[in-house]
């Protein structure tokens, strides 16, 4: 518990910890159960010091509970956003207390002395607030410079790895592209050498390879890999039965076996170095089974549950792990997994808020209704039907002969 809670309040000053878990507290707490669990005739609000009674104070807290949810998300992610509007927030309590003060708690010279004294606390904290800019948004150093010189990156001919790539390349970082396609690969070196000019290697591999993984270290002992992205995979609509069991078992050794073996070969030098990252690309189709994706959502489960596991073993040793869990994206992988073609999210807009998010979580969820859809249906409601569910979006993606 107190190691969680340390990796949780790491990275941020005491007092601003503090305000994080006062909002928190407000967000999913004291707000709710006084909406719904409050009488209305017994409801009070207060606003700039004015205070609303009954049902107008029920219709403004909903507003109140969003605003202490941006806060608490805010200052957990210290985003830039929070500045200014953190201190005029603040600015807006200290002023309310006074107002309040003066028209309800006192009368004459008492109410204005109290109104003082209520006034001042939120005073200082509007000031530390406004002057703690630098503080949010803060550019994080270059990814060469956090972690070093070179990236390994799977399934980099395509989708997700040349996104991954592109991104490592203009932070300064060296790659070494492996996918089984190396005209594409070659291309795509070209590119980033001169477009960032860093160094490339191109490693021609079909991952699925019982043996490829170990080759692959072969080919990169005489480097410093500082970075692994384990990104190769692909899926296969369908159902269980109807799919051929060759290729499922190629799924599981890329998806299972590929990051076992590479995270294990190149961790003792990122030990031995003090620092490094291993990004590994899961699904949220790892959060629950997956009818019509069965092999498939079980091996994104299996990366998530890896991934976890190495981000708590590897605390305090200078790397990071980060698995990625886009749901949809536009990439090859529907066409290749034999999907009907449907809508997904960006592949450089997935890149780019892993990358934001490495060092600081142990997983992503890309998108916002992701996130929503994944964990309130995991966690109320039961399992069998959150399957069930499941199988049906699976199926508006699936040809009706593989149903």
């Amino acid at each position: 518990m107190i190691d969680w809670l340390n990796s949780v309040l790491a990275g941020r000053p005491g007092w601003i910890n503090a305000l994080m878990i006062f909002c928190a507290t407000m967000a999913f707490v004291y707000v709710p159960w006084d909406f719904f669990f409050k009488p209305v005739a017994q409801d009070e609000e207060v606003w700039l010091g004015i205070m609303l009674h009954g049902v107008a104070a029920k219709l403004s807290e909903p507003l109140h509970g969003a605003i202490y949810a941006a806060g608490a998300y805010g200052f957990y992610r210290m985003r830039a956003w929070m500045w200014p509007w953190a201190a005029v927030y603040a600015a807006s309590v200290a002023i309310g207390m006074f107002v309040w003060c003066v028209l309800y708690a006192a009368d004459g010279i008492g109410a204005l002395l109290l109104g003082a004294a209520a006034f001042v606390p939120f005073a200082f904290l509007t000031r530390a607030l406004w002057c703690a800019e630098a503080l949010f948004g803060a550019a994080r150093a270059p990814l060469s410079h956090r972690y070093g010189e070179w990236a390994l990156v799977t399934g980099a001919s395509a989708g997700l790895g040349a996104a991954f790539a592109r991104a490592l390349a203009r932070d300064g970082v060296s790659c070494v592209l492996v996918a089984r396609r190396g005209e594409r690969l070659e291309t795509l070196a070209r590119e980033l050498e001169q477009s960032y000019r860093v160094a490339t290697r191109v490693v021609i591999e079909d991952l699925s390879d019982a043996a490829a993984a170990a080759r692959l270290i072969e080919a990169v002992r005489d480097l410093q890999i500082a970075i692994l992205v384990s990104n190769a995979g692909f899926g296969a609509v369908g159902r269980f039965e109807a799919l051929d069991v060759e290729r499922l078992s190629r799924m599981v050794q890329l998806h299972c076996t590929v990051p076992v073996v590479l995270a294990s070969r190149l961790l003792p030098g990122m030990r031995a170095r003090g620092r490094g990252a291993i990004v590994i690309t899961g699904s949220i189709a790892g959060r629950q089974a997956l009818p019509l994706h069965s092999v498939y959502g079980a091996t994104k489960g299996f990366e998530l549950l890896l991934g976890e596991a190495l981000w708590v073993e590897l605390q305090g040793s200078g790397i990071d792990v980060l698995v990625v869990e886009p749901g949809p994206v536009e990439t090859e992988f529907q066409r290749v997994s034999g999907e009907i073609a449907h809508a997904g999210q960006s592949a450089e807009i997935v890149v780019e808020r892993a990358f934001d998010a490495l060092g600081r979580q142990p997983a992503l969820i890309s998108t916002w209704f992701d996130w929503l859809r994944v964990n309130l249906g995991n966690r109320l409601l039961p399992r069998p039907l959150v399957a069930f569910v499941a199988r049906d979006v699976v199926r508006k993606w699936t040809p009706e002969t593989r149903r």
